[in-house]
C-alpha cells in the first residue's frame, strides 16, 4: 500500500570524477566530471523522520548536445534542473505518495526548464535524482526493501501521467516482479577504445569476461562497417558466444545514412560475426529527427530509443515509428522506466516484442551503481551497459572508509583488488542479493561531510570570460 511523507529538506553535493581512460560518444569525449549526490529528508506519515541518498554522474552533452553550449554549460544546465525541482519540491506541503509529489511537479519542471533553455531531457534529470533520494528516505522508514517495496507500490504510482494505461495494468505489473538474481554485463567500446591486443574487445582483463558487448557508432557508414568489421574478428577468439548491440548516441543524421549502414550489415560478409548476434540498434537519429521520422522496412532489425526519451509518452510515439524498445536510466526517471516496463509487458501480450534495456552513462561504484542495478533487476532486465567500473578507477576519489563501507555492506558486489575495491565481476554477471537491503539498494550513504556543494551555475557571460 502506498506511504505517505511529507518533504522537509533537499541538499546538493558534488564530487569531482578524474576518468582512468578517456570516454568518447557520439562527437564528445569525457575525461572528467562531476559527480552529483542528493540528501532528502522526509517525515513519514506515522514513521516519523527518515533521510535518503542518490548519486549520479553530471555528465556533459548527453543531455543536452546543441553544439552552440559548451560542455560546461551543458552541465550547469543539470545544475539549474536541480535547483528548480528543488523548489517546486519543497513548494509541495502536506503529506504526499512520493509518486504525487513527483506527477505534481514534473509538468511546471519541464516547463519552468524550457523558459530558462533548459531541453526536456535534462529538465528531467532533477526530479529522477530528487525522487530517487526521496525514495531511499521512504523505504527506510518502512523498514523494507526496494523490491519488497516497489512489488507493493509504496510510492503509490498510478496512470495519471500514461493515459494509455489504466492504474491496474501498473499494481498488477509491480506485484508479478521477481527480481533478477544476476544481471549480466554489457561491455562498453567506446569510439576511442583499442579493437585489437592489449586491453582491445577481446582481453579478458578488459572486458570481464562478459558475454554482451555495446559498440558505439560515429555516424559515418563506411567508417562505422569498418570498425565493426575489426572488432567482429576479435569478438570471434573470445572461447564462448556473445551478443552485441549497436549505439549512435545521434549520429545518423537522417534516415538514408542509417539505411547505409544497415545495408552493409545486411550483405557484408565480413559483418556477419555482428550482424547475426545483433540484438538492437540503439538512438540512431537525433532526437528531433527521431521524432518525425517512421522507420518503415527498417524496422524489422529492432531499434530503440534513448536520447529521445523526454516525456511520459515517447515510448507511445516511438512505437508509432517503428521502434520496439526503450532504454531504463535512472538519470531519466525512475517512475517513467516503470511505466515504460509496463507497457512493454502489455503490448508484448498479443505476440509483438517490445522491451526495455538497460543503459548506463552516469552509473559510478556505490549509490548510483546499485540503484540503477536494483531498478533494471526488478524490472527484469537481463543484461545492462556497465560504465563505471571500466572508466574510472574503482571508486575514484572517494574517500577510503566510504569505499570499504560499500564493500562491506555488499560484498557480492565489490572486492579489493590489491589496487582499491572496484566491482566485482562473477563470470560477466553482476549479483543482486546484497541489493534487498532496508532502503533503495544500500545500507550505506556517502560521507556527507567529504562532499563539496553543489556548484552554482554560472552565467553565459561567465563562461565566455
Amino acid at each position: 500500500m502506498p506511504v505517505r511523507l511529507k518533504l522537509r529538506d533537499i541538499a546538493f553535493f558534488e564530487r569531482p570524477v578524474q576518468f582512468a581512460r578517456p570516454f568518447r560518444f557520439g562527437a564528445i569525449t569525457i575525461n572528467a566530471t562531476p559527480q552529483l549526490f542528493v540528501r532528502a529528508e522526509i517525515e513519514v506519515e506515522g514513521r516519523g523522520v527518515a533521510v535518503g541518498a542518490s548519486a549520479e554522474l553530471l555528465v556533459p552533452k548527453w543531455f543536452d548536445k546543441r553544439p552552440e553550449l559548451s560542455p560546461a554549460q551543458t552541465v550547469d544546465g543539470l545544475r539549474r534542473s536541480l535547483e528548480i525541482a528543488r523548489g517546486l519540491y519543497l513548494a509541495r506541503t502536506g503529506f504526499l505518495t512520493a509518486f504525487d509529489l513527483h506527477a505534481s511537479c514534473i509538468g511546471a519542471q519541464v516547463a519552468t526548464c524550457a523558459k530558462k533553455n533548459i531541453p526536456p531531457l535534462a529538465a528531467a534529470y532533477g526530479p529522477a535524482e530528487i525522487d530517487k533520494a526521496i525514495l531511499d528516505a521512504l523505504l527506510r522508514a518502512a523498514e523494507t526493501s526496494f523490491f519488497d517495496g516497489m512489488a507493493g507500490n509504496i510510492a503509490g504510482i498510478d496512470a495519471r501521467l500514461s493515459p494509455d494505461l489504466v492504474g491496474l495494468d501498473i499494481t498488477t505489473f509491480l506485484s508479478g516482479r521477481v527480481p533478477l538474481e544476476r544481471v549480466a554485463i554489457r561491455h562498453t567500446v567506446g569510439l576511442d577504445d583499442a579493437v585489437e591486443g592489449e586491453r582491445g574487445v577481446a582481453d579478458a582483463r578488459e572486458n570481464s569476461g562478459a558475454r554482451y558487448f555495446k559498440l558505439k557508432l560515429s555516424g559515418d557508414p563506411a567508417a562505422d562497417a569498418a570498425r565493426l568489421s575489426r572488432i567482429g574478428k576479435e569478438l570471434a577468439t573470445l572461447g564462448h558466444d556473445y551478443k552485441v548491440t549497436l549505439d549512435a548516441n545521434e549520429q545518423y543524421a537522417d534516415l538514408a545514412a542509417l539505411q547505409a549502414l544497415m545495408d552493409r550489415l545486411d550483405h557484408d560478409a565480413a559483418l556477419r560475426p555482428i550482424a547475426t548476434r545483433l540484438l538492437y540498434v540503439e538512438q540512431p537519429m537525433p532526437r528531433d529527427i527521431t521524432r518525425q521520422t517512421p522507420l518503415g522496412a527498417l524496422a524489422a532489425h529492432g531499434f530503440i530509443i534513448d536520447e529521445a526519451d523526454d516525456s511520459y509518452d515517447a515510448f507511445p510515439a516511438a512505437r508509432a515509428l517503428g521502434y520496439c524498445g526503450i532504454s531504463s536510466k535512472s538519470c531519466k526517471g525512475l517512475y517513467k522506466s516503470i511505466i515504460n516496463a509496463t507497457r512493454a509487458a502489455k503490448w508484448s501480450a498479443n505476440g509483438e516484442r517490445f522491451f526495455v534495456t538497460g543503459e548506463d552513462l552516469t552509473c559510478q561504484a556505490g549509490l548510483a551503481v546499485q540503484q540503477d542495478l536494483a531498478l533494471g533487476a526488478f524490472l527484469g532486465v537481463t543484461h545492462a551497459e556497465r560504465n563505471g567500473h571500466h572508466y574510472v578507477d574503482g571508486f575514484g576519489a572517494t574517500p577510503l572508509a566510504e569505499a570499504q563501507a560499500f564493500a562491506a555492506a555488499d560484498p557480492d558486489l565489490y572486492a579489493d583488488t590489491g589496487q582499491g575495491i572496484r566491482l566485482s565481476i562473477h563470470d560477466g554477471d553482476l549479483l543482486t542479493g546484497s541489493l534487498h537491503a532496508t532502503g533503495f539498494a544500500t545500507s550505506v550513504h556517502p560521507d556527507w561531510s567529504a562532499l563539496l556543494p553543489l556548484e552554482q551555475p554560472r552565467s553565459l557571460q561567465e563562461h565566455l570570460t
